[in-house]
């Protein structure tokens, strides 16, 4: 019988994204999950899992039927399941929670693991950010707007939202997704300062759809955890050491 002492880390997959073949992406995560069913006993899907997503009080999003149940399965069998909320899958409410059992954070937080200390965020609420940037993420987390747009028939959201999705995609070009230098990313930026001014030994992060693994003193290290658009990345923490692999 295996032992279950593994953690791993996932982050932006974008399930539903236009610009994906969205079959195969499921059916590859699905397949990663079942390679890990056997020694998972922690599992932190760390925003953007899915390219959008809305709960209405009664209506979900179409779709995912292979991926929630796996999720489902996993969680039945111990799994403990954390999800942190991106900016893409930022209107998740109490739906996942009941259903699979996930413990959902809405912030960035600091968490032990097996002795060793943990900041785990998504991103995009860290560091350096554009004011637009910020305007919109206090617009879609405001209380009122979320039940203005609930209004909103779901036909109708879910096409603005792809369209949103597709046109942002478009206007970042390859250079941008590419690492610009310990100097010029703003996540690489506020580990440094964090890491300086706390005791922590990883700080793991995605939003940035590159794969980084880097050593920030002796102690602390930053790991960004790619993407499933073209990395498919992960980590994986053993209770003792933390790696970096590639799902092929």
């Amino acid at each position: 019988m295996s032992i279950r002492n593994k953690t791993y880390f996932i982050a932006d997959l974008h399930l539903g994204a236009s610009y994906i073949d969205n079959r195969e992406a499921e059916r590859r995560v699905v397949r990663w999950l079942d390679s890990i069913q056997h020694d998972a006993a922690r599992l932190f899907l760390m925003g953007d899992i899915f390219d959008y997503w809305f709960e209405y009080r009664h209506v979900v999003p179409r779709g995912y039927v292979r991926f929630l149940g796996k999720l489902a399965s996993l969680a039945d069998s111990g799994v403990e399941i954390h999800w942190f909320t991106g900016n893409h899958d930022i209107w998740i409410f109490d739906y996942l929670p009941d259903e699979l059992g996930i413990i959902l954070h809405r912030k960035c937080t600091e968490m032990v693991i097996d002795g060793h200390t943990f900041f785990l965020a998504h991103g995009d609420d860290v560091g350096e950010r554009t004011r637009s940037f910020r305007f919109l993420q206090g617009l879609f987390r405001n209380k009122c707007a979320q039940r203005c747009y609930a209004w909103i028939h779901p036909d109708l959201t879910m096409v603005l939202a792809h369209c949103w999705s597709s046109s942002s995609r478009n206007s970042h070009s390859e250079e941008s997704e590419r690492y610009k230098g310990e100097d010029e990313e703003p996540l690489v930026r506020f580990a440094k300062e964090y890491a300086a001014r706390h005791e922590v030994d990883y700080l793991i992060m995605g939003h940035r759809h590159i794969l980084l693994d880097l050593m920030l003193s002796r102690r602390s290290r930053l790991i960004i955890l790619g993407d499933w658009i073209k990395n498919f990345s992960y980590a994986v923490y053993d209770g003792e050491q933390l790696t970096v692999d590639i799902f092929e």
